[in-house]
């Protein structure tokens, strides 16, 4: 019986699990035999004088408001401590401060019939067409919810057309041009010209075109109609500026841009005339005889100068 005890008590001596002023008694003692600058404090990696190792208090009471006046009840909140256990990526707990994630937005809106980022969506009316075999260097998706056959921006879209088929059904082109409305600033018109025969059905889709307030580019193989799809798609955000003409605002630059549009007058016959009319309308007032005494102006180039200022632009019928 007296052996038995004894191991009873070795076991609970061995299975001890200390309190709170065992601890508090514990640091007492080490901290007399420290240093000051070497209290328990600074050696241990934790706060023993923490509230996590004490009991926990009850919360105190809110007391009544001292005036009759009715204050909506609160939700109590205490400070947020971060656990050292929770997984790094976790997200928060309710009601705490730590800042959330802020979701990105999805690239572009797709739903509403709009370009999304780098990809060209494609009506599910094109499964099949084999110009989209032609599309290689920007990406495509087909898409239910857009109304022209391919969306290359926001603000952009191609109709396509091949002229063997609107010789066959040359209604269609007329009902997809009214289906598209006003949701779009830059609405383009992609031909295929699949046939040799296409004056008449060119001259009819060019009239239909320009009441529907669309621009026509002219495909003669598939290749160039998926060319003209990926450019439309890539330039998507460049300015106008590009492709536009540059010409000097100077009053030389001016008069050389618009003598040269005269048939074999080049920029050194414009500085001629310049020199020996002094102006544009100088230039426009002399006769042929006059233009021809020029340097480098011969008989043919001074008649066609004089024209250009003195017949009609629409000839007479």
């Amino acid at each position: 019986m007296a052996d038995s005890t004894q191991q009873h008590e070795k076991r609970k001596r061995q299975f001890h699990i200390p309190t709170v002023e065992d601890i508090e008694k514990s640091r007492m003692d080490a901290e007399k035999r420290l240093a000051p600058a070497e209290s328990m404090r600074d050696v241990l990696p934790f706060d023993l004088s923490s509230s996590s190792l004490r009991p926990p208090t009850a919360a105190p009471k809110a007391s009544a408001p001292a005036t009759g006046t009715t204050v909506p009840a609160v939700a109590q909140s205490s400070e947020v401590r971060t656990s050292h256990n929770q997984p790094e990526g976790a997200a928060p707990a309710a009601g705490s401060n730590q800042a959330r994630p802020i979701a990105s937005p999805a690239g572009g809106g797709g739903g509403g019939g709009r370009g999304s980022g780098q990809v060209v969506l494609v009506n599910e009316l094109q499964r099949g067409n084999p110009v989209l075999e032609c599309v290689r260097n920007v990406r495509w998706s087909y898409s239910k919810d857009i109304i022209p056959d391919y969306v290359v921006g926001r603000t952009s879209c191609i109709l396509y057309l091949s002229v063997k088929y609107h010789r066959l059904h040359p209604e269609y082109i007329s009902k997809r041009i009214d289906g598209l409305g006003k949701n779009y600033r830059l609405r383009v018109l992609l031909i295929h010209v699949d046939t040799d025969d296409c004056k008449i059905p060119l001259r009819e889709i060019n009239r239909i075109a320009v009441l529907g307030e669309m621009t026509i580019l002219l495909a003669w193989s598939l290749d160039e109609a998926g060319r003209y799809i990926e450019t439309l798609k890539a330039f998507e955000h460049r300015q106008p500026d590009i492709i536009k003409e540059r010409v000097e605002d100077t009053y030389i630059a001016r008069l050389s841009n618009s003598l040269t549009s005269i048939k074999s007058v080049n920029k050194t016959d414009v500085l001629t005339l310049s020199s020996n009319f002094g102006s544009f309308e100088g230039v426009s007032k002399a006769t042929s005889s006059e233009l021809s005494l020029c340097a480098g102006i011969g008989d043919l180039k001074a008649q066609r100068i004089f024209k250009a200022f003195h017949e009609p632009f629409i000839p007479e019928k």
